[in-house]
This record gives C-alpha cells, structure tokens and sequence, in this order.
C-alpha cells in the first residue's frame, strides 16, 4: 500500500507553484514603483492577503490561499516583511479621491456603494 501522507516539513509543489507566482506579481510591482515592502494578514480559511506599499506612495495587494505561501512568496521577492500595518510603513500609502470616494462610498452610501441608484 502507497505512503498518501505528505511531509509537513516538505511544501507541496502547488504551493511552490503558488508562492512563484505570487513572487513574481510582487517583483513586477516592485520594479514598477522603486521597490515596495509587505505585510501579511491572515484572511482565516480564505487565505492571507499580502499587502504591498512603495516608496512612492502606491499600494497593492496579493491574495494567497495561506501564510505559508505568503511568506514564501515574499521571501522569494526579496521584500521586507512588516508585522504590523502601522506607523511609517503605513503612512507611505498616497490614497487619491479614487480611494476615498469609495472607502466613503462603500461606508456612508456614496457612489461606491454597490447597488446603489445613482
């Protein structure tokens, strides 16, 4: 009878897979804005979403399907993990009336709002 246990110390080649791409979508966005540090934050059974700020101000994220494959994913960009979302590493974020308007919309019944008559 074959051995179906994987090694818990081993990461399986999906997750490999996952992590390179996650990798190389960061890098990307790296290169793009003058390089870019990261936080991770567990998003429970969903994943975790790995949040990315520039020097410039930009932002974005990357959604994994856990935190192994994200701290491997960053760890293969090369970026500098945060603990937390705070202090001088927060404050890099350049938020646009784009952002506000839907993070209002979104909390007060503005244009971000989904479902809502315009």
């Amino acid at each position: 009878m074959a051995n179906t246990q994987q090694d818990a110390t081993k990461p399986n080649a999906r997750d490999e897979r996952r992590a390179a791409r996650a990798a190389k979508s960061i890098t990307a966005f790296a290169e793009a804005h003058g390089g870019t540090e990261a936080q991770i934050a567990s998003l429970g059974e969903e994943g975790a979403r790995i949040v990315l700020v520039c020097g410039d101000g930009a932002w974005g994220d990357v959604v994994v399907p856990s935190m192994e494959v994200a701290r491997a994913a960053t760890e293969k960009a090369g970026v500098t993990v945060h603990d937390e979302f705070a202090g001088e590493f927060a404050a890099k974020v350049v938020t646009g009336p784009y952002e506000w308007a839907r993070m209002a919309g979104i909390q007060i019944g503005g244009p971000g709002r989904p479902g809502r008559a315009a």
